[in-house]
């Protein structure tokens, strides 16, 4: 299976996942776990269930968003800090990981910025405010099953995609305010 037919995969099997009853976290991660060899055995599935519904319907990030972010996070994501004797060298290294060029925070921040893009919204409150008397509904399904798609698709191009190129992405919107210009990444404390 090539790269575009994985990710076709993975898209159509995160939408079909929320026929079968997963939540919109569930289904993104299940779909990726399913297609991509991320080495973690499917039991990590379990730690997407709470985050359906913005964290246990409290409608905060998106399940999908969250769900996009853990598939990422289990293929790109870091399994320890460097590893270094000289505590400012490895909190440098580790600061050039995350803010770096390239850097992860740069795959990352691609998720929630390009699926607010689309969406309008990344709370989940918010993307199905006009849903909110009425949860189980039709269209409130359907709307969720299209954003679930999108982000199992977003996940999937992350993770097949070339890492060099997609982990050297200007950075989107962030609470840092960081741009591509001028950045120092330099440990604290």
């Amino acid at each position: 299976m090539n790269e575009t037919e994985k990710i076709t995969a993975i898209r159509d099997r995160a939408r079909k996942n929320f026929s079968r009853g997963f939540n919109c976290a569930e289904c993104v991660l299940e779909a990726v776990l399913e297609h991509v060899d991320t080495g973690l055995p499917r039991e990590v599935l379990r730690l997407a269930t709470g985050f359906g519904g913005g964290v246990g319907l409290f409608g905060d990030t998106c399940g999908a968003v969250s769900g996009a972010v853990l598939a990422v996070g289990a293929v790109h994501g870091r399994s320890q800090l460097p590893d270094n004797e000289d505590r400012k060298a490895a909190m440098e290294e580790a600061a050039r990981q995350l803010y770096g060029r390239p850097g992860l925070y740069r795959i990352f921040n691609q998720i929630p910025n390009r699926l607010k893009e689309k969406y309008g919204h990344t709370l989940c409150r918010e993307i199905t405010a006009q849903w909110q008397d009425q949860w189980l509904c039709r269209d409130h399904a359907l709307h969720c099953r299209e954003i679930i798609t999108d982000a199992a698709e977003l996940a999937a191009t992350l993770i097949l995609g070339d890492r060099e190129q997609i982990s050297a992405a200007p950075f989107g919107a962030n609470v840092e305010k960081l741009q591509d210009s001028g950045i120092q990444c330099t440990g604290k404390g």
